[in-house]
């Protein structure tokens, strides 16, 4: 299969508050008010993990479709823990990521213990958020000047 290519455009609203454009939607990433934001929308540890849980679920549905088995009802919570030191700039000692990820995956469905296990493999092998989480992505990131022209106004 060819590649397939997804892009973004972000355009910061305070220090906090970011507007993400995806195709024809808009999300709002925001701070909550303890961390210094306004509460506008999740922030972007929330946002990734909502990603990985939407991830799973779309992966489920199509593996169980493949297996022919009806998926009557899926619930995923997922949690993780960070520290924010590094996130605040107070210390360099922690990583500023989650230290772990927690997925309950919480099904309906009429399938033995045995085809859970072999169907929630499959799921976790072909979830691209959880391989991305669990591998390292090269990520480049270039720096671009926005260059204002000087308007004379007479």
């Amino acid at each position: 299969m060819t590649d397939l290519t997804f892009n973004i455009e972000a355009k910061s609203q305070s220090a906090t508050k970011t507007i993400v454009k995806a195709r024809n939607f808009e999300l709002i990433i925001d701070e909550p008010q303890n961390l210094g934001g306004t509460d506008h929308g999740a922030n972007p540890v929330e946002y990734l993990l909502a990603s990985y849980a939407g991830c799973l679920s779309v992966v489920a549905h199509i593996t169980a479709k493949e297996r022919g088995f009806r998926l009557d009802d899926l619930k995923i919570n997922i949690s993780g823990n960070l520290n924010p030191a590094r996130f605040m700039g107070v210390s360099e000692v922690e990583r500023a990521g989650f230290k772990n990820i927690k997925v309950e995956l919480i099904v309906n469905t009429k399938l033995s213990a045995a085809s859970k296990t072999e169907w929630i493999k499959d799921i976790i092998n072909r979830c691209p958020v959880g391989d991305n989480l669990k591998h390292l992505t090269e990520v480049d990131i270039n720096i671009f000047e926005q260059k204002f022209e000087e308007v004379i106004v007479k």
